[in-house]
Parts: structure tokens; C-alpha cells; sequence
């Protein structure tokens, strides 16, 4: 079954008693358990058959045997958070989501070392991931669009003994399998691309190993991370037109990135599609495409660009139909110390753009016009 098909297919199979098309949803929080032969199911908390539906087809997606859903993204990093214990280290790709660097510091609270290393660069990540007994990597990353070498992270993290989680939010499983380069846990805020319609929150993380599910699954259930079976439901429809969203989609980034590339008001553009990107080749090698989300500095006034766009909503948050602009500095990585952002190249001029399913002229458009005059005196 190729990956098209395992978005539509993947699952249980149809309930032979009605022959339903799309699996109904479970709502129920309690099961009886006489009627069930054999029992398998208890509690909403640790069992549910629309949350099921839903691991079933991300697990098939990078062809793993595992997936577990979550509340949101949080949860699921969370969870993976849960496998460390005092005295360990972690090791994260500098530019990392803010959420996540986050978590990483208050887990540092509990004895756990936790440091930043620009994992995509080749020469650092044998030395950086030395000791460490989870690697963080997030690739492309949020808001910069850094690529890590996924082989050569994943192989020097398991010659010193490293679990890898990768979180692929950015690029979703069409276009990046992290599992098949070598990571042990795909992570993903289901929030953004795979629901795709701005309307869920959900997160999930997708892996190979029977003792670490054993392990996932006893967790969630402990400190109740779960999803709810409507939140299930609404991730799993969203999904079912993945392919087609992001094939579009990133045919509108590529030409917006490609204007933008050109246009007087903007210095530098961060997208792995453009030719001129550090991590160009490494992107082409391990994606299928380059995504949705792109970076940008801008040489007007931020706050005045976004104030004069139609179509582009000033709002966090990615991957869905709508398009989204936001200065980082000002919004998601608001939290981060200044003097961090400017260390890890995050300017006060820096827009990201997550570009949605709105006909490419007007998104073009609608850009121009908000830049014209954009130029400094």
C-alpha cells in the first residue's frame, strides 16, 4: 500500500455489522465489559477505538509499528521527557520551538543536563551528542528552517548509546520519515499539518519498540495525556487529505519564497527549497519536498507589514489551510531571553510565514502590496 493509499486505508477494518465507510466515533469514557469478547476495552483514559483508528494510520505512515496520540504536542514531548531519569543529559538542536525549550528547562529542575548544539552542523554533532542519553533533534527547524543530517545524527547518537527523538512537525510525514534515517521516536504536534484545519489540538509520537510503547502507553495513561474521541475524529479526517495540502501548498511556498528571494525589502530568506540554503543538499536527500513554512528578513517595520495584509492572519500555529504570518521575536519565541534569540540568529525583523491553500496570485499579491514602501529611509 503506498502512502496515498495508507491515508485513506490505514486502519482497523470496516465493522462487517453496518459496513461504515468512515469508522463512527467513539465517545464513550466507560465500556461494558460483558458485552465484549474478548474484553480489551475498560476506560476512555487508557483505551478508545477513534484514538486507535487514528495511531493506527500515523504508525502506517512511516511504515512503524507503533503510535500513541496525546492531548497536544506538550504532551507527547512530554511523555518523552518521561523516559530520562535524574543525572542523564539532553542534547537539542539550538533552534528549537520555544514550547520545547520550555519543557527542557523545567525538567532541568530534576537533575536532568540538558544543551543546545547546532545539530546541523556535520562537524559538531559527534562531539555535541557525547554522554547524552536523548538527543532532541528538530528538523527543518522552527523559525529558521536549519536541516540536521538525520543518518549522521541518528548513527553518532547510537554509537554513544542516545535514544533520538526527531520532532518533524515542520514537515510531516509525507515529505521526511525520520524512523527510516534512523531516529527511534517521530514526534509531531497533529495540531498543524496532519489535522491541517486550525480546529484541533493533538500531538502524537510514532516508533518501533515494544518495551518503549509498554512503557508510552503506561505513562499516558498515569498522568492522562489523552486526546479526546472528537479531537481523534477531527485529527484522523484532516489527515485523509494530507497529501493533497501539502502538494499544493508547497507549490505556493516555493514561488513565494522564490519572489521574496528577489524582492528589495528582504535580506535573507530561510526555506530548504531555494538553491542557495546551507542545508540544500541535505534537505533534497532526506525530504520529498521542502515544506510549507518559511522564514524571512525584513527591512521595514514588522508590526506595519502585518497590519497591511489581507489574507495572511497575524497568528501562531502552522500547516493549515489558512495562511499565518508572525514575527517570532514578538510571538512564538517571545519566552526565549533576547540575548538567546540573537544568539541563535532569531532577529526583531524576522517574519515566518505558514502559507495555506489560498490561490498563490493572491497570497503573491497580497504580499507585494503589503511590502511596497516597505524599504528602510
Amino acid at each position: 500500500m503506498r502512502l496515498d493509499t495508507k491515508l485513506i486505508h490505514a486502519g482497523r477494518p470496516r465493522d462487517p455489522g453496518t459496513g461504515d465507510v468512515i469508522p463512527p466515533v467513539h465517545l464513550s469514557a466507560t465500556y461494558d465489559r460483558r458485552l465484549q469478547d474478548p474484553p480489551q476495552y475498560f476506560y476512555g483514559r487508557g483505551e478508545n477505538p477513534t484514538r486507535e483508528d487514528l495511531e493506527l494510520c500515523l504508525a502506517a505512515l512511516e511504515n512503524a509499528a507503533f503510535a500513541t496520540a496525546y492531548a497536544s504536542g506538550q504532551a507527547a514531548a512530554t511523555a518523552v521527557v518521561s523516559l530520562l531519569s535524574p543525572g542523564d543529559r539532553v542534547v537539542c538542536s539550538d533552534n528549537v520551538y520555544s514550547g520545547t525549550r520550555s519543557l527542557l528547562e523545567w525538567i532541568g529542575k530534576y537533575g536532568i543536563a540538558v544543551e543546545y548544539a547546532d545539530l546541523a552542523e556535520p562537524s559538531l554533532v559527534e562531539r555535541a551528542v557525547q554522554g547524552a542519553a536523548l538527543v532532541w533533534v528538530e528538523s527543518p527547524t522552527n523559525p529558521l528552517m536549519k536541516i540536521a543530517d538525520l543518518d549522521l545524527v541518528c548513527r553518532a547518537a547510537h554509537a554513544t548509546g542516545a535514544t533520538v527523538v526527531v520532532d518533524n512537525t515542520l514537515a510531516g510525514p509525507l515529505l521526511q520519515q525520520p524512523l527510516s534515517w534512523g531516529a527511534d521516536i517521530t514526534l509531531y504536534s497533529t495540531t498543524k499539518s496532519i489535522s491541517g484545519h486550525l480546529d484541533v489540538i493533538g500531538g502524537a509520537l510514532v516508533y518501533n519498540r515494544p518495551e518503549l510503547h509498554d512503557h508510552l502507553l503506561a505513562h499516558r495513561t498515569a498522568t492522562g495525556g489523552v486526546p479526546g474521541a472528537l479531537d481523534c475524529f477531527l485529527i484522523h479526517r484532516g489527515l485523509r487529505t494530507l497529501s493533497v495540502r501539502v502538494e499544493r501548498q508547497v507549490r505556493t511556498t516555493e514561488a513565494i519564497a522564490a519572489m521574496l528571494s528577489g524582492h528589495p525589502s528582504v535580506s535573507l530568506v530561510h526555506y530548504p527549497g531555494l538553491p542557495g540554503h546551507p542545508q540544500y543538499d541535505v534537505a533534497k536527500r532526506q525530504m520529498s519536498g521542502p515544506g510549507s513554512v518559511l522564514s524571512f528578513e525584513y527591512a521595514g517595520d514588522p508590526v506595519e507589514l502585518m497590519a497591511r495584509l489581507r489574507f495572511f492572519s497575524c497568528a501562531v500555529s502552522l500547516g493549515g489551510v489558512h495562511s499565518l504570518i508572525e514575527c517570532p521575536a514578538m510571538m512564538t519565541q517571545r519566552p526565549v531571553p533576547r540575548e538567546v534569540r540573537l544568539r541563535m540568529g532569531l532577529s526583531d525583523r524576522l517574519i515566518r510565514l505558514s502559507v495555506g491553500l489560498e490561490d498563490r496570485r493572491d497570497l503573491l499579491e497580497d504580499l507585494l502590496e503589503a511590502m511596497r514602501g516597505g524599504d528602510p529611509p
